[in-house]
């Protein structure tokens, strides 16, 4: 089977249809579908832009109907948790700062019981795709984490109950592993020093190019948009964080990072294809998959933001 990976949405209907429209896509039976093709999303279908519920109106019937899978995005994950009350309080606190992450969600579904179904539908996208041929996920690929995931759901890859319930309490194994498989490995920067991430908010730890051996200091692990990487320190690195990925494992895809370089293979056989559509100037990104286990520059496909 021949696949499409696609990166973070974000709400950007628009600019999902011309992609879609790009890669050979036409809607047939209520449904956009290709001949010969399917999609894999990378989740992330909401918060951010304003076409939350044209995207998953798109997305959510082509994988009900077999044109797409999907993984869970952290931003799915994080709507689960804020509208899920445990003894009087949501399990993703409904800060400001939060808030105005999750508003233009919000927004969308302003009826409860309408919002409540499409939260149930977010619970059945599976945290990560293992078919053989190639791997996905939303942030990292752990294995450790996941094979720990699955022993206590019997086998699952879905967010459980139990799982959510244990990972929105910080400091349980449950945490750690939704963390890091949906937002990424992340280490400390060295004590004092900090930057500001996308939104403008302080950070002092850094996600890292969790798969590459290479990298000597901060700077050079540091992964995410390359505007930030001068305010990261070259300090040396003096532990190991690397999760081993070999050359001969199948191709690994993964989206979140808000890449706004070129799109290309960060390894021989790994891929992002995020690259902050989001945002004015971002790309929705796809990578034409065929089989290959050497991914390609010639095998992304790319549509810039159109302004809603």
């Amino acid at each position: 089977m021949a696949f499409d990976i696609i990166g973070d949405i974000h709400g950007c209907n628009d600019t999902l249809q011309a992609l879609l429209q790009k890669l050979g896509y036409a809607v047939k039976d209520g449904v956009w579908s290709h001949p010969a093709r399917k999609v894999i999303f990378l989740g992330d279908f909401i918060d951010r832009d304003l076409g939350q519920r044209n995207v998953i109106e798109i997305v959510r019937p082509m994988i009900e109907q077999g044109a797409a899978q999907a993984v869970m995005g952290n931003h799915e994950y994080n709507a689960i948790a804020w509208h899920t009350v445990v003894d009087g309080k949501p399990l993703r606190p409904n800060s400001e700062k939060n808030f105005r992450q999750h508003r233009a969600f919000l927004e969308a579904y302003p009826d409860d019981d309408e919002r409540s179904e499409v939260i149930d539908w977010f619970k059945t996208l599976p945290l990560w795709l293992d078919t053989g041929e190639l791997c996905v996920i939303h942030a990292c690929w752990d294995p450790t984490l996941m094979l720990r995931i699955a022993d206590t759901q019997q086998g699952s890859h879905l967010l459980g109950d139990e799982l959510l319930f244990e990972s929105s309490r910080k400091g349980s194994w449950q945490h750690t592993a939704i963390e890091t498989l949906l937002k990424g490995k992340e280490i400390s920067l060295p004590d004092g020093v900090i930057f500001h991430d996308k939104d403008g908010n302080p950070r002092n730890e850094i996600r890292v190019r969790f798969w590459d051996r290479t990298v000597m200091n901060y700077q050079e692990a540091f992964f995410g948009p390359e505007k930030f990487r001068t305010h990261i320190p070259e300090h040396p690195i003096e532990h190991d964080y690397v999760i081993d990925y070999d050359a001969s494992l199948p191709p690994l895809f993964l989206g979140h990072y808000w890449l706004d370089s070129k799109p290309a293979p960060l390894a021989s056989n790994i891929a992002c294809v995020d690259y902050s559509v989001a945002k004015a100037g971002g790309r929705l990104v796809a990578y034409r998959w065929d089989g290959e286990q050497q991914l390609s520059n010639e095998k992304f496909v790319c549509v810039n933001r159109i302004e809603a």
